[in-house]
């Protein structure tokens, strides 16, 4: 079966906000043949989830994916999409 891609945006009509709302990551979503869905988003490598539904998965990865970026940013190392996060004055 072909992944389904859900485009996430977080931007200032959202409920989720990160950054100054240039942040696009993609999350694919495939069905397993026992009925479970795995969701991934491909820009960040290895950030997998699985689910018994299509949402419950997508919530997980989105958890995850913000695990990550934060992991990232603490770090130092840099983020996808965004150049500057944070701008000190």
């Amino acid at each position: 079966m072909c992944p389904t891609v859900y485009p996430v945006r977080y931007d200032r009509n959202s409920s989720h906000r990160f950054g100054d709302g240039n942040l696009m990551l993609r999350i694919e979503v495939e069905e397993e043949t026992d009925g479970r869905f795995i969701a991934e988003v491909p820009d960040l490598p290895g950030v997998m989830a699985c689910g018994q539904g299509r949402d419950e998965a997508i919530v997980k990865v989105e958890a995850l994916a913000l695990r990550v970026l934060a992991d990232r940013v603490e770090n130092g190392e840099p983020v996808p999409g965004f150049p500057q996060i944070f701008s000190a004055a």
